[in-house]
């Protein structure tokens, strides 16, 4: 009997340990984000804020903006946080994600040797590109359809064509912060948002090889938003966690750390959900 009664509780604990197994599970969100808001560790400062606030678990994947929409089209995740808003709009009318927030934002900039060899410091962006394309300088492209790769490439057509067969031009199909590595290692150009260079800067101890020579135009703003995979497509996505994320993020408490994160002493990201 009392062998009986011990295989009861022995069942009844299995069972309450897979059911606890199951629950957790289902609070885990999957995220597709781009490299510059893993690189800069702003998403290691808001995933134990979000699991902290609603029980849920953040795991993410960083890679280009790119891949990141087709993980959410191919079910693989069940929440995005990217920054190509022509390439999201168009995921959204297709009917693989939806529900598109804008979260927050920073700028693009050109960075270069402190040398520069091309004399672009101080230009317009579509200047700064021709000086550099007239004097063949070495110019590295991520050249992996991330956001970044997206309004580089965007801005080559503005004023030509893309130079992707000269031997100047460098596509490297790497992050943003390999790709910047590359560049100071060839004394090269590249195109990066500002946070991941404040992020490069720090790793240089605030003395980087290689400065931001051309910034602030209006072109060059980078918008970052999050973006939850359509269950109408995807049955078995997580809607109603990544909707929890999209609303957390919007929160004022949320959005402040988001403007405090910073980076010796600089802002890397600026909120703006609405």
């Amino acid at each position: 009997m009392k062998k009986f009664k011990f295989m009861l509780v022995v069942s009844a604990l299995l069972s309450f340990m897979a059911f606890a197994g199951l629950a957790q599970a289902d609070d885990v969100l999957m995220m597709a984000t781009t490299t510059s808001t893993d690189n800069t560790g702003l998403l290691d400062e808001l995933a134990p804020m979000f699991k902290k606030d609603t029980g849920i678990e953040l795991r993410w994947t960083a890679v280009g903006t790119g891949k990141a929409l087709k993980m959410g089209k191919n079910c693989d995740v069940d929440v995005l946080l990217v920054h190509a808003p022509a390439a999201e709009k168009k995921y959204v009318d297709m009917g693989a994600l939806k529900d598109r927030r804008e979260v927050m934002y920073n700028d693009f900039v050109i960075i270069g040797p402190e040398s520069d060899p091309a004399g672009v410091k101080g230009l317009p962006v579509g200047e700064a590109l021709k000086r550099i394309e007239d004097n063949k300088a070495t110019f590295v492209s991520r050249g992996d359809n991330s956001g970044t790769n997206k309004k580089e490439i965007s801005l080559w057509k503005s004023i030509g064509d893309v130079p992707e067969k000269q031997q100047w031009y460098m596509q490297v199909g790497q992050g943003m912060i390999k790709t910047i590595n590359i560049a100071e290692e060839r004394g090269g150009y590249t195109m990066t948002d500002r946070g991941t260079y404040i992020k490069y800067e720090a790793n240089k101890n605030g003395n980087p090889d290689l400065k931001i020579l051309v910034e602030g135009d209006k072109i060059l703003f980078n918008q970052y938003s999050v973006l939850a995979v359509d269950p109408s497509n995807c049955p078995k996505v997580q809607y109603d966690l990544a909707t929890k994320f999209s609303q957390w993020l919007a929160t004022d408490k949320t959005q402040k750390a988001i403007g405090d994160f910073r980076l010796l002493g600089k802002q890397l990201f600026t909120p703006n959900a609405k």
